[in-house]
């Protein structure tokens, strides 16, 4: 067969890698795709067999596999998902920003709380390491940092249900498939990876070793595996961060005299953010495959992973909040553009004896802070007849994130002046303190003593399921399957938000942390651009712990800020039963899937103080049953809101063979995915220095979609691909934000203020679609695919879905022989709602990825690898309601990953 060249071909050909493509193409003879189809192996054969899974399957799916024992296309798993189409993934969890490894992964525009995340089928509970995703943002995604993409032998993507797929993702589902002891070819195999990563920020390199052992018996009936891993890499995040946009009040003093300023919006903090972390993940895998007799097989199955995660956040910061929301100074100069005061400045009005504030720093250090994940599984698959499948599952999985400790330095500026200038997205803003020196700590006074600390959560579920399958002989249905699954899950957070300790004196000069001349290092924010203090002071991470444990109060009953805790139960119930069928030409399924989720949210309700202050904290009488008097934040009593809800999920999957090569595929489902736990039980977490906050909503109903897809698959030679599709969602009790006002008392100066809280709200949206993939070895070795999907989602009223980027695309190149295989890629994601920050609106500005892996196959036990991550060194861009609010700027730098893997 004569591979006929395109003119796509040749565009994805040359422009990733660099060659001519034309005469090679043109010399693809028959023999040479003979040649190949012997000696396929690596990127080719793993190419190959995703294709003949999809391929194969009855509903849509992606399917990614490892081109090897403990090698995935990517270093990373959330990397190689983002390659598919649909698929889209991002470096953030909620509340922690932007960094240089893709953590979260979600579909078809939605966000990642609406993609389910099952291994081997089964839940994962997870929990993550940064402390506002442990006590404030807390959803439901799944964290890919806890999983070595070493682990993994296939990923599917499940696009379209089917009615024994477990519910909880309305857009797909991914099932990462770990590698089986049985599957192996031989009785004894040991695999090891040894790999040094050189992150060029912090300019360090760190080791990181996988290893693995699988034994089977020779008769092919017992086999064990093994598999460890320890993987340590060094993070540096330079940034800048605008955290949040304030609204002058018409009745300000400022609005008054100068009224051309009423209702335009204001940067609150305008920050140099510098971010260092140490991140040490460890852990390992066990499975125990038994095949009893040849109709009875059982497998257990046992994960854990620990991510040590501690980290150092330093911000010098503009306090445009206080500057001109608080002490409304009126600029000497300004500029109001699209509605936002984009450049102003002020003189110093500061004198001795008269400190005025124009800046505040936040040195945060957190050591200790973790995520952790673990699981056990046991399978049983028996044959009761020739005609009689029955399986079964039961396990339990727990996710842990704590941040034992925050040791918080938060001062004072004084009589530096202050001016600054928007430059939207394009560079950095402009910030100058023409009578201050951000690079002396002279002039600095402490502010107050803050942190979530100690803070953690908790994530939990037991589960078990049985499903039956019984088969016909001949007509048109091929079988009957039906099945029950239950589940328990709980999630639970606790915070104390600790404060000054006033046993000394934590205000006085002479007790202030020592600094000892240390700044940012020279090159703090070179790629950013824009002219804002890049070399300020910096206190030394040990002497901030000194300082934090002499004067932090951490008293668990009286610092418990129960605004910010919440708990809650879920235990939810699933019976199903569907078809398999099929005819000339044509085959599918049809099924149905009954769901009940009962839950109970448990929130904290604070007591108004009763007259003669019996309900004040510390109290001994007070007449509310159950009041809880000791927390210095007011006395609350817990509150139990019980929901069940009743869904029925139908799904029907449809595929035709139109001709040997071209296949067609239609499908029509309804899923469910329930709102993410803070959405649910998050009662509220407020910013005193923002004056914003996010809280919960116990009534939020379960999210529904209804689903359609329908698209045409074009195997059109080996190893090759054309296939366009169009899905449609329509999503009942979608949970979008809305905002409200309340008065809180604010625990800097002990007087109550107004906040703006954002809450979840049900509603409705919708995202339509298109996907296009294109797969296609030109010969000799070299081959290319590419993607495009487009999103448009809209929630209710025209605002935009979190998540949905209107525009994805992949183009990948790559070249394998006997001894040499290359890839280069390039994922591009427009920009996308991130949700409510701060009570105000966050987008992420598009993103570029530029990535390689290069492999010299020594000799079939050894191969050398080199994979660099984030070549073309991105910047993260984020913006609030427009792009003339710049919300932040983060610079990761590249890795380099050089290895060796060895297997016998």
């Amino acid at each position: 067969m004569k591979l006929k060249q395109t003119p796509i071909a040749s565009a994805v050909a040359l422009a990733l890698m660099g060659m001519t493509m034309q005469a090679q193409a043109q010399q693809s003879t028959d023999k040479a795709t003979q040649i190949e189809k012997v000696e396929v192996k690596g990127i080719r054969a793993s190419l190959e067999r995703s294709l003949e899974t999809k391929r194969a399957a009855d509903s849509l799916v992606e399917v990614i596999t490892a081109e090897d024992i403990g090698k995935m296309p990517d270093k990373n798993v959330a990397d190689s998902l983002q390659r598919v189409p649909g698929v889209t993934t991002s470096s953030q969890s909620g509340g922690s920003g932007g960094f240089d490894e893709n953590d979260r992964v979600s579909m078809r525009g939605t966000n990642p709380s609406l993609t389910q995340t099952l291994i081997n089928g089964h839940a994962v509970a997870s929990a993550d390491w940064f402390v506002l995703d442990q006590v404030g943002l807390v959803g439901r995604s799944v964290s890919f940092s806890m999983l070595p993409s070493e682990l993994v032998g296939q990923v599917i993507v499940r696009k379209s249900a089917t009615a024994d797929l477990t519910e909880g993702g309305v857009a797909g589902a991914v099932d990462i498939l770990t590698r089986k002891p049985l599957s192996f070819k031989n009785n004894l195999t040991l695999e090891g990876t040894l790999m040094g990563v050189y992150a060029e920020r912090p300019d360090k390199w760190d080791p990181q070793i996988n290893a693995l052992v699988n034994w089977k018996n020779e008769a092919g009936n017992v086999g064990v595996l093994l598999q460890g891993f320890s993987e340590k890499r060094s993070l540096r995040r330079d940034g800048q961060e605008i955290l949040g946009y304030g609204q002058i009040s018409p009745t300000s003093a400022l609005a008054i005299a100068r009224p051309d300023l009423a209702n335009v919006y204001y940067p609150t903090l305008i920050g140099s953010s510098f971010f260092e972390q140490e991140r040490e993940r460890t852990g390992g895998m066990l499975d125990v495959q038994v095949k009893i007799n040849n109709d009875l097989e059982v497998d257990f199955s046992a994960f854990t992973s620990k991510l040590e995660a501690s980290n150092y956040n330093r911000n010098w910061m503009f306090w445009g909040n206080r500057v001109i929301g608080g002490d409304n100074r009126v600029p000497t100069s300004y500029r109001v553009q699209n509605g936002t005061l984009v450049e102003a400045a002020w003189a110093n009005a500061g004198t001795p004896g008269n400190n005025v504030a124009y800046a505040v720093v936040d040195e945060i250090y957190r050591p200790g802070a973790f995520s952790e994940t673990n699981f056990y599984n046991f399978d049983v698959k028996w044959r009761a007849s020739d005609r009689l499948m029955i399986t079964g599952k039961v396990g339990t999985s727990e996710g842990k994130g704590e941040t034992p400790v925050q040791h918080v330095f938060e001062g004072d500026v004084f009589n530096t002046g202050a001016a600054y200038r928007l430059n939207g997205i394009s560079n950095g803003a402009d910030v100058s303190f023409p009578s201050g020196n951000p690079s002396s700590f002279t002039g600095t006074s402490l502010d107050w003593i803050f942190g979530a600390s100690p803070a953690s959560t908790k994530d939990k579920e037991k589960y078990a399921q049985g499903d039956a399958e019984y088969g016909f002989d001949g007509g048109m249905f091929k079988n009957v399957k039906a099945g029950y699954r239950w589940a328990e899950h709980t999630r639970e957070t606790h915070q104390v938000a600790q404060g000054p300790k006033w046993s000394a004196d934590p205000f006085a000069a002479a007790n202030l942390p020592r600094w000892n001349g240390e700044t940012y290092p020279g090159d703090f924010a070179d790629g950013i651009g824009g002219n804002f203090p890049r070399q300020p002071w910096m206190l030394n991470p040990g002497e901030l712990a000194r300082w934090g444990d002499l004067y932090s109060n951490r008293d668990p009953l009286e610092r418990q800020y129960w605004p910010g805790e919440f708990s809650m139960k879920e235990k939810n119930q699933a019976v199903y039963v569907m078809t398999d069928f099929e005819g000339k030409g044509w085959s599918g399924n049809v099924g149905l899937r009954f769901v009940r989720t009962e839950e109970k949210v448990t929130v904290n309700v604070g007591i108004p103080e009763l007259p003669g202050g019996i309900c004040a904290p510390t109290s001994s009488n007070c007449p509310v049953p159950g009041a809880i008097t000791t927390s210095a934040f007011g006395s609350f009593y817990r509150k139990d809101i019980k929901h069940t809800y009743d869904d029925v999920l139908p799904s029907l999957n449809l595929r035709f063979d139109i001709d040997k090569d071209l296949i067609g595929r239609l499908a029509a489902t309804r899923t469910l995915a329930r709102p993410d736990y803070s959405a649910l039980g998050g009662s509220i977490t407020a910013d005193d220095t923002t004056h914003t906050g996010n809280g919960g909503n116990p009534d939020l109903k379960p999210i529904i979609s209804n689903n359609f897809d329908a698209t045409l698959e074009w195997y059109y030679a080996p190893r090759a691909l054309l296939s366009g599709g169009l899905f449609y969602m329509d999503l009942d009790n979608y949970v979008g934000f809305g905002t409200y006002q309340t008065t809180l008392l604010n625990i800097r100066n002990g007087a109550f203020e107004t906040y703006t809280i954002a809450a979840p709200v049900n509603s409705k949206g919708k995202v339509k679609g298109a996907e296009l993939s294109w797969q296609q070895p030109f010969g000799y070795g070299f081959g290319a695919t590419a993607n495009y999907t487009y999103a448009d989602g809209k929630e209710n009223g025209g605002h935009d879905l979190v998540g949905t980027s209107k525009n994805t695309y992949n183009l990948i190149g790559y070249f394998e022989n006997s001894k040499f295989g290359a890839r280069l890629a390039y994922n591009f994601r427009s920009a996308y709602f991130v949700g409510l920050d701060r009570a105000t609106p966050q987008y992420q500005d598009d993103t570029k990825t530029l990535s390689a892996n290069l492999s010299y196959y020594f000799n079939d036990n050894l191969t050398f690898t080199f994979d660099a991550m984030n070549l073309n060194d991105p910047i993260l861009k984020m913006y609030g309601a427009n792009k003339d609010q710049p919300r932040a700027f983060y610079q990761n730098g590249r890795q380099y990953y050089v290895g060796i893997r060895m297997k016998m």
